[in-house]
């Protein structure tokens, strides 16, 4: 399973709950059914936006880009985590293993971005109302967006690229599901001090700064919203924020204790490495699935469009 130190590593062998076969066969049915909640949720979601021409706004621009991020994120890893539980053999080659591995990074490192984003959204609408169409027209949320992705996807390429450069030696069993890259860096029989540097300035920039941006904006909008007079008005401005501020807290609570902790570039026991590995499995599979529900549930826009969406098929359909 493993390589001397003048051949070719040209595979991963992912461990993932091996030790708890029980556990394995309920948590592979699991994830197949969040899986399809999560293509079934964002997908429906995706499209009352795109169908909706009320929802032809910066706000529901950028949900949409978080729900089809979310799709294209558990799409590049929950295959990989249903085969390292259901075959015998959980092997992942080491193209394969990287491929997957730059995906899922580049798909964190533009949300990071993308929610940092939506929080200056809801800051100019809130705080700037009468500007917020001229603010935030379409060439600037376009623009913001598509930043997110073009960030993600470079820091990703430059990640994946260190990782790549390691040499494995002897070593090449993964203690995870899938290919995470803290699991990999563990595998690396040289010193890992670039990379550690490397995902430390990563984090500044795609954990730190951007929830500096969202905690700033929520600043403001909070001292905004209490300087409105009215109960009711506090309410709807609160209201149009509050899906946001949840998604943010969800997000980030997990992916910080995944990717900040300096004990995660070091071995651990085995209890530790299954306890990171199921909180990376509730950041990449059970905050995708919530996502939409968050959103649709509180937001009236979101539940008007849907019951439009689909009171037009079943007028169709009759």
């Amino acid at each position: 399973m493993g390589r001397t130190n003048d051949s070719i590593l040209t595979e991963f062998v992912l461990v993932g709950l091996s030790s708890h076969p029980k556990l394995q066969t309920v948590f592979s049915v699991l994830i197949l059914w969040m899986y399809l909640m999560i293509l079934l949720g964002n997908g429906v979601l995706i499209s009352v936006i795109i169908y909706d021409s009320h929802l032809h706004t910066p706000m529901y621009f950028f949900l949409c880009n978080l729900s089809f991020l979310d799709i294209c994120y558990t799409s590049s890893s929950v295959p990989l985590i249903l085969s390292s539980f259901l075959t015998v053999r959980k092997s992942v080659s080491f193209s394969g293993c990287m491929v997957q591995m730059f995906l899922s990074f580049a798909m964190g490192a533009t949300e990071c971005v993308l929610l940092g984003m939506m929080a200056l959204d809801r800051y100019v609408a809130i705080c700037y109302p009468l500007r917020y169409p001229i603010i935030m027209s379409k060439g600037v949320y376009v623009l913001m967006a598509a930043g997110s992705w073009v960030s993600g996807l470079v820091d990703s390429v430059i990640q994946t690229s260190l990782a790549m450069r390691l040499p494995f030696c002897t070593n090449n069993v993964i203690n995870h599901f899938a290919c995470e890259i803290l699991a990999i860096l563990k595998l690396a029989c040289v010193d890992i001090s670039i990379n550690v540097i490397s995902m430390a300035g990563s984090n500044l920039m795609f954990l730190v700064i951007p929830l500096l941006v969202i905690s700033i904006s929520y600043t403001f909008i909070i001292a905004t919203i209490l300087r409105i007079p009215s109960t009711e008005g506090k309410r709807k401005a609160f209201s149009t924020c509050s899906a946001h501020l949840t998604v943010v807290i969800i997000f980030y609570g997990t992916i910080f204790f995944m990717y900040s902790k300096p004990k995660s570039f070091r071995s651990g026991t085995d209890n530790q490495d299954v306890i990171e590995a199921l909180i990376s499995l509730f950041y990449g599979v059970i905050t995708p699935m919530l996502n939409p529900l968050i959103y649709s549930l509180r937001n009236k826009d979101v539940k008007a469009a849907v019951k439009n969406l689909l009171g037009r098929k079943n007028s169709h359909g009759t």
